[in-house]
């Protein structure tokens, strides 16, 4: 070997050239190449093992390169299912039709409180409960069927059919205590669904309802409040609507709700009202709130008059709280207001 290939040998490998290479790798490798080339007695085997040195320190750094990454492959994992165990996904169950059930559960604590939404809405009118109630109590949302994210595959949507729905969620998840608590519509809901398991729901709070449940219609009233909706839905539902609201409550709030609603499937909403005013024609809403063995009691606004005295005929105990200055979407407009009424009318200490 010529003087000139021995002085290459004793030349430094560039640091750039060897990416994976460790600090003891660096200096092992600078201590064999600045020996003095006179003390060698095998260039070439020291040349084959310089080349050994670098396969396995390039190995070595793959190797730890590749446990980091499946150290962060395998955190990501974890983090992954803690995040989708935390996230509160809806539910679905049958009623006693078949009809899919929309239903939503946050919290726990007994009683369960079930809320039930009114006419042509679904369980979001109760965002302003939930976080609120969650902390202590078992919360459900329901989407009745025809609503919300339910089914639509029923004939007639009435109001025992409508209770059937709330039965069907609260067996899904084997409830044993439940206060329900119905928006509008709901209350009549909610006494439907009283009826059909007397021995677990403990009680009703109404929400803006119950106001004379032994009110007589007649034909005349019935038509003149279903006739607009049945020409031309939408206009007529927001006009119907419209009339819920006072003047004070948030504008955004309320186009927010007079839009939705008048968006629900006509079909739908129309039957739920004819089949919610015949009842209180024909009477039998009053007979079934008469017959009741729970506790009912109502949080209504001061927008229309609630007739204790008439109520209590049917209901010796029924007790309502008025809330000034509020409508018929009180829970919406009055969140805070609302939730220490409701708190107080279940018994939750603050």
């Amino acid at each position: 070997m010529g003087d000139a290939q021995l002085g290459d040998l004793e030349k430094e490998v560039p640091a750039a050239h060897l990416p994976f290479f460790s600090t003891e790798a660096r200096e092992n490798q600078s201590h064999h190449l600045y020996q003095p080339i006179t003390t060698l007695r095998n260039p070439d085997r020291l040349c084959c093992r310089k080349h050994e040195k670098l396969k396995e320190s390039i190995m070595r750094g793959f190797a730890l390169r590749g446990v980091h990454y499946m150290g962060l492959v395998l955190l990501l994992a974890l983090s992954n299912q803690v995040l989708a165990a935390e996230v509160n996904w809806p539910r679905m169950t049958e009623s006693a039709d078949g009809v899919a059930i929309a239903y939503e559960v946050q919290g726990s604590g007994e009683p369960t409180l079930v809320f039930i939404h009114g006419w042509s809405s679904d369980g979001r009118y109760w965002r302003g409960q939930l976080p609120y109630f969650s902390q202590s109590h078992r919360v459900i949302t329901i989407d009745l069927a025809g609503h919300g994210h339910s089914g639509l595959g029923r004939d007639a949507f009435t109001m025992p059919a409508f209770g059937e729905d709330v039965k069907a969620v609260l067996d899904a998840l084997e409830v044993e205590r439940a206060i329900l608590i119905g928006h509008s519509m709901g209350g009549p809901v909610s006494v439907e669904a009283a009826r059909l398991m007397p021995e677990r729901v403990i009680g009703i709070v109404g929400v803006d309802t119950f106001h004379h449940v032994a009110s007589e219609i007649s034909q005349a009233q019935r038509d003149e409040m279903l006739e607009p909706l049945q020409q031309d839905f939408s206009p007529a539902a927001r006009q119907f609507v419209a009339s819920m609201f006072i003047d004070s409550t948030d504008s955004e709030l309320r186009d927010w709700v007079m839009h939705d609603i008048a968006a629900a499937p006509p079909e739908v909403a129309i039957n739920a009202m004819d089949d919610m005013l015949s009842r209180h024609a024909d009477g039998e809403a009053a007979r079934h709130f008469e017959e009741l063995t729970i506790q009912v009691v109502a949080i209504n606004a001061d927008l229309w008059p609630t007739d204790l005295e008439a109520n209590r005929q049917l209901q010796p105990e029924f007790n309502a709280v008025i809330m000034e200055e509020s409508d018929h979407f009180l829970h919406m407009a009055k969140p805070a207001a609302f939730n220490r009424e409701l708190e107080r009318m279940i018994g939750t200490p603050p």
